[in-house]
């Protein structure tokens, strides 16, 4: 028979098993219906994955002789090369007659007859041998100083005086500044003044003269019920209590040891629950595995490999390159240095470009400026227009019938009679407790009726 988990045979959505404490290795099998995945996909039989249709990678070993030939060998068709026509360089023929040498610059220049530079040094003077040496210096002698007089100082002369007053003397800036009159700029702004109408008020609006009263018909008054007191004593229940009822369990156990009175006169012992608990023991030594005497193998040494038994050596042909083979001449004549790119590409004169500038398209003006700017001459002030307020008048609407309070709700509402959900009871009607698993759900097994019962 099923089991019932309190989860599902609760139908309020309200009551659930308390999760306590779960077993993360333990799979005893049983449905847990907490989560809706797995209330909605249910779990499928034992189903074998698909099996894979891809070949196995097995290595075939092909037994046959090698021919030597590849995709390009088979494949590849050589064809008949043209050599391309060469250009033949003229034969050097020297020019007849005699070299003219003159050059750009002999042609040009037109020499003239250059004198000789005369000397600008003093003439030397002869050393007298007898007599005193003149011992004046080409300089002094020269460059004689001038009679330079010392010009007079255009600074004006201040003479301190110490002031008499504190903070008498004034600034340099104070000195210097000249104070200029500020005068205000004219506005050009329109003055916002609001014309006054002349007219009086009427106060017709588009919805006072387009709305259409309507008469209201009469409301039937509704005889008021006379108030009926309960046949049945208040219970005091609420839905919080009816929904709501605590499980019976049992009380929670202290855990905690009971604290025993520590005496300072006694000898502390030293054991601690770790040396009471973790007890040494003996180790024995590790044995020494005994090495067995090496004895040589009796017979001779066969020297071959795997590879030399296996392997059967075959005489293989030496492959013909394919290419084309080069047919080069021997040119014996001297080298000309002249190529097709130095014939057909000659040097060109190149001269460096010079700086390109964009004509200025706007003119500067000649004439003085008179202060006018575009916005002062091209604006025409406008005068403002009051917006009319269309809102009607917030008057609340009275009527002098006597207000009918029926709803829709009052005489459409029909009372249903409240479902207790069975998971509120400590024990559901109509379930035996059946066992709770380790992770804190409750089963119940549905009791059937006996089959004599009417």
């Amino acid at each position: 028979m099923k089991s019932w988990c309190l989860c599902q045979i609760c139908t309020c959505g309200r009551h659930h098993c308390p999760h306590g404490t779960t077993r993360i290795y333990e799979n005893s099998g049983v449905y847990c219906p907490t989560t809706e995945y797995l209330e909605k996909y249910p779990t499928y039989g034992h189903v074998l994955p698909a099996q894979s249709l891809k070949p196995k990678q097995e290595l075939r070993a092909y037994r046959g002789k090698m021919e030597g030939i590849t995709t390009f060998k088979s494949d590849y068709r050589p064809y008949e090369t043209v050599q391309q026509p060469r250009h033949v360089p003229e034969e050097y023929k020297p020019k007849q007659g005699e070299i003219d040498l003159d050059t750009t610059y002999k042609r040009d220049f037109n020499s003239y007859k250059v004198q000789p530079v005369a000397i600008v040094r003093p003439l030397e003077r002869p050393q007298v041998k007898k007599g005193k040496l003149d011992t004046v210096p080409t300089y002094k002698d020269d460059y004689r100083p001038w009679d330079i007089q010392r010009s007079e100082l255009s600074k004006p002369e201040q003479t301190y005086y110490p002031p008499t007053v504190k903070f008498g003397n004034s600034t340099t800036f104070q000195d210097d500044y000249v104070p200029q009159d500020v005068q205000p700029r004219q506005n050009f702004k329109p003055v916002s003044v609001v014309q006054v109408p002349t007219a009086p008020f009427h106060g017709d609006t588009s919805h006072r003269l387009d709305y259409v009263p309507y008469q209201l018909e009469a409301k039937s008054a509704r005889p008021k019920e006379a108030y009926r007191p309960p046949n049945q004593p208040f219970e005091g229940l609420t839905t919080h209590r009816c929904a709501f009822q605590g499980l019976v369990g049992e009380s929670a156990k202290i855990c905690r040891p009971a604290h025993a009175g520590v005496t300072r006169n006694a000898p502390f012992e030293g054991s601690t629950e770790f040396r009471e608990s973790f007890q040494p023991w003996e180790i024995p030594p590790p044995g020494v595995k005994k090495v067995p005497e090496y004895v040589p193998p009796t017979g001779a040494m066969q020297l071959q490999s795997t590879s030399q038994l296996d392997y059967v050596p075959y005489q293989a042909a030496r492959v013909v390159p394919i290419r084309p083979a080069s047919h080069r001449r021997s040119n014996k004549c001297p080298f000309q240095g002249r190529s097709t790119t130095k014939d057909d590409f000659p040097a060109w004169e190149s001269c460096r470009r010079g700086l390109i500038k964009k004509q200025q398209q706007i003119p500067h003006p000649s004439g003085k400026f008179d202060g006018l700017s575009t916005f002062r001459s091209h604006y025409v002030p406008h005068e403002l227009v009051p917006t009319e307020s269309c809102k009607p008048v917030n008057t609340s609407f009275r009527s002098s019938g006597p207000f009918d309070d029926v709803t829709m709700y009052s005489t459409e509402y029909a009372p249903k009679k409240p479902e207790v959900c069975p998971a509120s009871f400590p024990s559901p009607p109509g379930y035996v407790y059946e066992n709770t698993n380790s992770r804190g759900h409750k089963f119940f097994r549905r009791m059937v009726p006996a089959a004599g019962a009417c």
